[in-house]
C-alpha cells in the first residue's frame, strides 16, 4: 500500500502496517524533509498538484488518501492516470461533509449516519464522491482526531475550545489508523463509513470533567456555541468488525496527561 500524505494520521497508519509486516510506502510532497527518519526505500515523492510524481506509485499498490480530495480537476486526472478503479482506495474525509447549513433549533440534534445527505457544494466532498461513485473508493468520514501530541486537554488550556453546548465527535488516532487498514482490507467498494468513538459530547461537559480531574479551565467564557452533530459509528464498527481500543474519552485523556497532572492525592 501507499499512504498518500504521511502526516499525523499517516504516521500511525505506517507504524501499524510495519508492525503487521504489510508492504507499505509513505508518500509526501517533500519526503526528504518530512520523512527523513524513514529509509529512502520506504518513502515516495507524491504531490497531487504535480503529475510528474504520479508515476512513482507502484501500479498495483492500494492507496490510503489522507488529505482533502481537491481540487476536483486534479482528482479526475489522477484517478484516470493511476487507474484508481483497479485499486483498493481508502479516502479520509471529514464529518464536516454533513454541514449543510440547515441546522434546526433543537437542543439535541438527530443522529447522523451514512444515509444522511452530504454537502455537495464543498470541494473536498465533490472529490470524495467522484472517487466513491466512479472509482469505488471507500470514504471514511472522520470525526475530530486526538491522541499523543494532539490533546484536547491542551486545546482547553490554550482556549482553542471552551465550555459551549455544541456537540463534538472525537476518535483516537490509533483507532482511526486501525480502521483505515480494516477498511482497505474489507470495506465495501463505493461505501462510506463514519469514524468516531460513537459518543458525542458537549464541550461544556468535557471542560467540566477536565476541570474536575486536572484543574484545567479554558479562558473562554461559557456560550451556546452552536448545535454541532451527533455522529453514528455503527456501520463502521459492525461491518468492519472492529472493537475500539479507546472507547472512553476520559480514560484516553488520562493516558495522555503528564505524570504530574495524572497524580491524585492519596
Amino acid at each position: 500500500m501507499v499512504i498518500l500524505g504521511t502526516g499525523y494520521t499517516g504516521r500511525w497508519i505506517h507504524r501499524l502496517a510495519v508492525e503487521e509486516s504489510r508492504p507499505v510506502l509513505a508518500g509526501s510532497r517533500r519526503p526528504e524533509q518530512h520523512l527523513r527518519d524513514l529509509a529512502p526505500t520506504a518513502r515516495v515523492h507524491f504531490d497531487l498538484d504535480n503529475p510528474a510524481t504520479w508515476s512513482a506509485l507502484p501500479p498495483d499498490a492500494d492507496l490510503i488518501w489522507t488529505f482533502p480530495a481537491a481540487p476536483l480537476e486534479q482528482v479526475h486526472a489522477f484517478a484516470k492516470a493511476s487507474h484508481c478503479a483497479l485499486r483498493r482506495v481508502v479516502v479520509l474525509g471529514s464529518t464536516s461533509a454533513y454541514d449543510r447549513g440547515d441546522e434546526t433549533a433543537m437542543d439535541v440534534p438527530p443522529w447522523i449516519d451514512e444515509s444522511s445527505p452530504v454537502n455537495a457544494d464543498l470541494l473536498r466532498v465533490q472529490g470524495e464522491e467522484y472517487l466513491r461513485t466512479r472509482h469505488g473508493a471507500i470514504i471514511l468520514r472522520v470525526a475530530g482526531i486526538y491522541g499523543p501530541h494532539r490533546n484536547p486537554v491542551e486545546w482547553i488550556r490554550q482556549g482553542r475550545v471552551g465550555p459551549t453546548h455544541k456537540f463534538v465527535n472525537l476518535i483516537h488516532v490509533e483507532d482511526l489508523a486501525r480502521l483505515c487498514l480494516l477498511a482497505l482490507a474489507s470495506g465495501g467498494a463505493g461505501h462510506s463509513y463514519n469514524i468516531s468513538d460513537g459518543h458525542p459530547r458537549r464541550w461544556a461537559d468535557i471542560c467540566s470533567e477536565v476541570s474536575m480531574r486536572w484543574g484545567i479551565v479554558s479562558p473562554q467564557a461559557a456560550s451556546p456555541g452552536g448545535q454541532g452533530k451527533r455522529i453514528c459509528n455503527r456501520k463502521a464498527v459492525e461491518e468492519l468488525g472492529y472493537t475500539l481500543r479507546h472507547p472512553d474519552l476520559y480514560d484516553a485523556l488520562a493516558a495522555l496527561q503528564p505524570a504530574a497532572c495524572s497524580r491524585t492525592d492519596p
